[in-house]
């Protein structure tokens, strides 16, 4: 899940377990995409962020009438992740910040890092209280990360705002979008979540939407490496999820108990990492903490466009309502197509699958590739017997 807010540190099963949430009738997290500016060139940007906001952004008024809907989901409420383009660049953001918190939700933010994410606007977000803030490393290397953000200088920008950000006492997450360009640089960015103290990894398996339509993926058999060595790095103290790549909790399950099919035995790229990552940070020193709740696009999680427009994810560009014409409540509970995703009625190797509860493949690289959310995720590895 992307940008996991407020309760962030906690797992998801945990949460699920303590409130007994409902999936078919509460998302644990609500993603809006505040807006769609941002400084920053990414090459595997959802959102294909441009300098200016675009017509047709939610008025104050709009975002204050979603917020107030969230909470007609009744308690638990969702999660609220502001996220863009870059949040910060939204004039009246402080302002719906306070209103959200004050209504009783949790709101978490994911800027992008420049100026405007200073030591003023760090205290400023942390005084609203906001807990969790998720900023992008793309490279253990300047060299990476800047080819990838666009910005010359952003890898030490970047370390620069997650220092600042651990020293307010606002907890960190990193995201990582895996691709052919950065693949072997993952160990080094554990290295970094270590050094820094950050709490949670999310990695993002890469989907070809947006300005991502032009990134290399890796392959199949490659993910299957790096959901293998990403159980590993969950063992070096702090939390470890993914997005778009579901296929990571049948990995962890037959990791923790020891049910590797030895056909699915990892191979080169898997010992590659694990020998680097074991050079740069040592012997593994902590019970694993990787996620396997089983969300997925449309299942526990629901995506808000800057224009109101509502999709499964932020990397599934289907649309399912418009929360201008009606509640999010509404959309979420009796969208067909979200009924469906959630009934995990699949085609293919995922719907005869015994993890397609647990997994269910991603509904967003189903799309990506058939043009249809239903279909196998092509990415996935595993032939169900």
């Amino acid at each position: 899940m992307e940008g996991l807010g407020g309760d962030i540190n906690k797992s998801t099963e945990n949460k699920s377990t303590e409130y007994k949430i409902d999936l078919d009738k509460n998302p644990i997290l609500v993603f809006w995409e505040v807006t769609r500016a941002c400084e920053l060139k990414c090459i595997h940007c959802r959102a294909e962020a441009i300098l200016s906001p675009l017509p047709g952004e939610l008025t104050t008024s709009e975002a204050k009438s979603l917020i107030d809907n969230l909470r007609e989901f009744g308690n638990p409420l969702p999660i609220l992740i502001l996220t863009g383009g870059n949040p910060l660049t939204r004039k009246d953001i402080y302002d719906l910040i306070e209103y959200a918190t004050k209504s009783g939700i949790t709101v978490s933010l994911s800027p992008s890092v420049t100026p405007l994410l200073n030591k003023e606007a760090i205290t400023t977000i942390k005084g609203l209280g906001i807990k969790t803030i998720s900023i992008s490393l793309d490279g253990g290397t300047q060299k990476v990360h800047d080819s990838i953000r666009g910005i010359e200088g952003h890898f030490e920008q970047t370390l620069k705002a997650i220092s600042d950000l651990v020293k307010e006492g606002i907890k960190v997450q990193i995201n990582t979008t895996v691709m052919r360009y950065n693949v072997t640089e993952l160990p080094a960015i554990v290295k970094i979540i270590k050094d820094y103290e950050v709490k949670i990894w999310e990695v993002f398996f890469l989907i070809k939407t947006g300005r991502g339509t032009k990134a290399e993926e890796i392959t199949p058999p490659e993910y299957e490496n790096v959901s293998h060595f990403l159980y590993d790095a969950s063992h070096y103290g702090f939390i470890v999820r993914t997005v778009e790549a579901p296929f990571f909790r049948r990995i962890v399950i037959w990791r923790k108990n020891e049910l590797i099919p030895k056909k699915y035995k990892p191979g080169k790229l898997y010992t590659e990492l694990k020998e680097n990552l074991k050079r740069l940070v040592g012997d593994p020193m902590f019970q694993p903490k990787s996620q396997t709740f089983g969300t997925r696009d449309g299942k526990g999680i629901i995506f808000v466009s800057y224009n109101g427009e509502v999709y499964p994810s932020g990397f599934l560009p289907f649309k399912v309502g418009d929360i201008r014409e009606e509640s999010i409540v509404d959309i979420y509970r009796n969208n067909g197509i979200l009924r469906d995703i959630r009934g995990a009625r699949f085609k293919g190797r995922c719907g005869i699958c015994e993890f397609k509860d647990i997994c269910g493949g991603s509904r967003a690289r189903a799309y990506a590739k058939y043009q249809d959310l239903f279909e196998e995720d092509p990415a996935c590895l595993y032939s169900p017997e």
